[in-house]
């Protein structure tokens, strides 16, 4: 079966080079994508389909992993593909349901863990009628698929529910270490967490640079998790503040 891959960032081209590791023809489109783009892709081996319209032309399968605010857009470049198209991106239940709208085959996927690069650390839920012959094309891969529901926005869901903890504790943990610094108590919090909470500094420091580097791809997903609060009737501001806090990270 051939995949083809929309757009290959650090996590998609990781997809993408397991899925060619696995045995899978693996392309992607180079038209109006950066040349840091293009390096990813070549290393990770992939065969550049040139435009979005020939490499839905050559694939029966077309991946979606980008940063969740381009989710929709990047949707749009594929509509009429008539192959199954699978949406792995960090967005809410409505939003993969608003996707799967637009095409006849779609399956919602929500990736957990860091780009594979070995075994047992990273797992691809998925949610749609094909959602098992999906998991089957990771079957030689170092991705463990887990079928959770053949309607899509199950796989969002627990996407969601899961970065919500994740990343929404980090941001909190940032905007309570700043809190103090602008109380001029920063050093002593400091103390005090290394004292009655170990292990804290530590996960303080990790947050600090993970939102540095990547928190311009966290504000839209900590959007769509307030979004997913919303719909279950939840507070949305804690994520709407977690949003807030990675937008900041992201202009400094």
């Amino acid at each position: 079966m051939t995949v083809g891959l929309l757009h290959p960032g650090e996590m998609g081209a990781a997809i993408g080079r397991t899925l060619r590791d696995g045995g899978l023809e693996v392309s992607w489109a180079s038209a109006g994508r950066s040349p840091a783009t293009r390096q990813r892709a070549e290393a990770a081996g992939l065969e550049d389909a040139g435009s979005v319209a020939e490499l839905c032309r050559r694939v029966e399968v077309l991946v979606s992993v980008c940063p969740p605010h381009a989710a929709l857009e990047v949707a749009g470049s594929a509509v009429g593909f008539p192959g199954v198209y699978v949406d792995a991106n960090a967005v809410s239940p409505a939003t993969a349901r608003a996707l799967a709208a637009r095409f006849p085959r779609f399956v919602d996927g929500g990736i957990v863990g860091p780009p594979p690069r070995e075994q047992g650390t990273t797992r691809l839920y998925l949610s749609g009628a094909e959602a098992g012959a999906v998991a089957e094309l990771f079957s030689a891969t170092y991705v463990e698929a887990k079928v959770l529901s053949g309607e899509p926005g199950a796989a969002s869901a627990l996407k969601m529910a899961y970065a919500a903890w994740t990343k929404g504790s980090a941001a909190l943990l940032l905007a309570t270490r700043a809190a103090a610094e602008a109380n001029g108590v920063g050093d002593a919090l400091d103390t005090e967490w290394r004292t009655s909470l170990p292990g804290l500094d530590e996960r303080l420091a990790a947050a600090s640079r993970s939102a540095r580097g990547k928190g311009w791809r966290w504000v839209a997903e900590m959007e769509e998790i307030a979004q997913t609060f919303a719909a279950a009737g939840l507070p949305t501001g804690f994520h709407e503040a977690a949003a807030e806090m990675y937008r900041r990270a992201a202009e400094d």
